[in-house]
């Protein structure tokens, strides 16, 4: 089990955002686990890999959801192919404002690009396009609808709204609460872009440099470079990756391609494949050119260490949102009353405490928290222990 994650993934069209998406949320689960359902025609479960704590207690874990592959948990979450990314969505355009809806469910984004530079803005076929115009757009496009929401608070804040004693943290924070801010995020970001707490003061330049804080904090962001089995898209990688206008930025090489072709090669039995590994088994009986075809995929996993589909959905989940894994546990055995042993791994924000992970349980559980045990060490712990990653605890509860 996990909590409620949902990475978003964007992208233009024919940048091979559908087939980052449908590798991604194949069904990779063994007979006898829990089988890949898709929510609705937009969202599916991906997995994401956890070390499992369970074979130094000496157990083997039955994970309730997902599925066990040797000492590897593969714990889901859940992804959204967000449609409808055109210029001037912010502005209503094409699926406009439902884009923005479905953008703004989500926690944090993976942006699908076409590294190859063989689709233009609109996804057409092209020769030499700059991948950088690809990002520098999405990220206009969102910087524009946080400065549109940013400036109502704004102006609602000089319209007399307000109370005297309201300060214009407050009235953002509240304007901006759908993108899961809060006053002292405000604050400290104002402070980060340095313009003062005085909006009449703020210039365009000012409320916009304001808005794309605001934006990378709220909606952090990962950079799929995709197709990069082409030369064209690995030297477009080491320009783009070496310009200091994209430092901010987290980009991980990939191609969804090779990684669907691996995973239906596995489950037609051609080879034997785990989702995020550096190589693979031919163990099926396979054509001349089906074999050269997995030998350039080969050559592809021995360069980048993986297709990349795996790194960019943990990346995104663990490196940049910061999620921590967590497993219930029993601090005189792992298993429960139905004997599954270590059935659930929850995903909890970074920095969350015991009694946080208490209420990630169930509201009862939080509410009648005593204490935590570390069930490694059998040691106590208080409330406000800040959980770390794979930690096995049991929560003692009055409920």
């Amino acid at each position: 089990m996990s909590t409620s994650h949902r990475i978003g993934l964007v992208g233009k069209p024919s940048v091979g955002k559908s087939s980052f998406f449908n590798a991604a949320t194949m069904n990779d689960v063994p007979e006898g686990a829990y089988p890949f359902t898709t929510i609705d025609p937009s969202v599916g479960e991906a997995y994401v890999r956890v070390e499992d704590a369970a074979p130094e207690f000496d157990e083997t874990s039955t994970p309730s959801v997902g599925y066990l592959d040797g000492d590897t948990r593969f714990v889901p979450t859940k992804l959204v192919d967000v449609a409808g990314l055109i210029p001037g969505a912010h502005e209503g355009k094409g699926l406009g404002n439902q884009f923005l809806t479905d953008l703004n469910e989500t926690d944090v984004l993976i942006h699908v690009v076409d590294f190859s530079g063989e689709t233009d803005l609109e996804g057409e076929s092209t020769e030499g396009h700059d991948p950088r115009r690809d990002i520098d757009f999405l990220e206009e496009e969102l910087d524009q609808w946080y400065l549109g929401v940013l400036e109502k608070g704004i102006n609602r804040y000089e319209s007399g709204y307000t109370t005297e004693d309201d300060a214009i943290e407050e009235e953002l924070a509240e304007q901006m609460s759908a993108f899961k801010t809060n006053e002292d995020e405000i604050k400290r970001l104002i402070r980060r872009v340095d313009v003062g707490f005085e909006p009449e003061e703020w210039d365009d330049d000012d409320k916009l440099e304001l808005a794309r804080e605001i934006r990378k904090e709220t909606k952090p962001m990962v950079i799929a470079a995709n197709k990069m089995d082409k030369p064209q898209s690995q030297a477009n990688y080491e320009e783009i990756t070496s310009d200091p206008e994209y430092e901010h930025l987290t980009i991980v090489p990939c191609s969804a391609h090779a990684e669907r072709a691996l995973k239906s090669a596995d489950k037609a039995g051609v080879v034997d494949y785990r989702p995020g590994d550096g190589d693979f088994e031919i163990t099926g009986d396979v054509s001349g050119e089906q074999e050269e075809g997995l030998e350039q995929i080969r050559e592809f996993l021995s360069e980048f260490g993986s297709t990349g589909v795996q790194p960019a959905l943990e990346t995104a989940l663990f490196d940049v949102l910061g999620v921590v894994p967590v497993f219930p546990g029993g601090a005189n055995g792992l298993g429960n009353e139905r004997g599954e042993v270590l059935p659930d791994c929850y995903l909890i924000p970074d920095g969350s405490t015991a009694e946080d992970f208490a209420y990630s349980l169930h509201s009862d559980i939080g509410d009648g928290f005593l204490h935590a045990i570390d069930c490694r060490s059998n040691r106590q712990l208080g409330k406000d222990y800040e959980v770390e990653p794979r930690d096995v605890i049991e929560i003692i509860t009055t409920n």
